[in-house]
């Protein structure tokens, strides 16, 4: 099984699917600059399987998961759901002390749930981005200048730095969800499809263009759910990225595809939206 995911080598990504319930016990790992990419290679057939972020505990959700899975919805499903723990590391060539430290560099996630550490504790430097925690490390090893990067711990022994300071996340508990994708024909992916399995599940689903803008719009198509006793258990808005003002929207709801009630909602939902998109409906984490 191939299985696409942010890198490069050392990511959280690669954390994250080296525990991940789904992940088989051998794999061979394509590893893509960008979550778009990795989600595109399921969606191309050159990945049989995507492991990716959506949310995090402090920082809330990845914009471009989120995009990236209504621009492949018809070619993509969501097959299973994973939370893992995130702790973050200030990185550092060997012998770096804080204090030297000029410029923070590392994906703009981490640099968001460490926004206090690095406001308090690195005053002086400024924060740049990078397209991954693990690059910034590569990008830290390499540079003869006094950079640190933010990353997991092990991203430090994988290009020769060392951990300055480690758990430097704002909260503990700091939690990133990652989603299992498998390509929209797949046909019970990693046992997925809830032939002979009890326990929780849920349906993501996405929708937009609720018809001409008037009061209470939104609270009309969620009425689909909270009549069937479904409970919503996530929602947020995206722009359209047309115009200002039109939004499409992410919602995640206790149950799946298949059982009367949910389809009943979606069908209802069909009738109030322009478009209406099930991203996959998947064991809960």
């Amino acid at each position: 099984m191939r299985v696409a995911y942010l890198g490069p080598a050392g990511t959280f990504s690669e954390d994250a699917l080296e525990v991940s319930r789904f992940a088989p016990e051998t794999f061979e790992p394509l590893i893509t600059e960008s979550i778009p990419a990795a989600i595109e290679a399921v969606a191309a057939g050159g990945a049989d399987r995507a492991l990716v972020p959506v949310e995090n505990s402090i920082e809330g959700s990845v914009r471009p998961t989120l995009d990236g899975l209504i621009e492949q919805a018809d070619r993509v499903r969501i097959a299973g759901e994973y939370d893992h723990e995130i702790r973050s590391a200030l990185i550092g060539r060997p012998g770096q002390a804080p204090e030297e430290i000029e410029v923070v560099i590392s994906h703009p996630q981490p640099l968001a749930q460490c926004a206090r550490f690095l406001r308090l504790e690195l005053p002086q430097a400024e924060l740049r981005v990078a397209s991954s925690t693990s690059a910034a490390v590569r990008e830290v090893a390499t540079t003869d200048q006094s950079w640190a990067a933010l990353a997991p711990a092990r991203a430090a022994r994988l290009y020769g730095c060392e951990v300055i300071r480690e758990g430097i996340e704002d909260e503990p508990g700091n939690a990133t969800r990652f989603l299992w994708l498998a390509p929209a024909d797949a046909k019970d992916p990693d046992g997925a499809d809830g032939s002979g399995r009890g326990g929780s599940w849920k349906t993501s689903l996405a929708f937009a263009e609720l018809g001409a803008d008037h009061p209470g719009a939104l609270v009309d198509a969620l009425y689909e759910f909270s009549n069937r006793d479904i409970n919503l258990v996530r929602i947020e808005s995206r722009p359209m990225r047309r115009e200002l003002g039109r939004y499409r929207f992410f919602i995640d709801v206790e149950g799946r595809a298949g059982e009367p009630s949910i389809d009943a909602a979606i069908e209802g939902l069909r009738s109030k939206a322009e478009w209406v998109r099930n991203l996959g409906s998947y064991p809960t984490s």
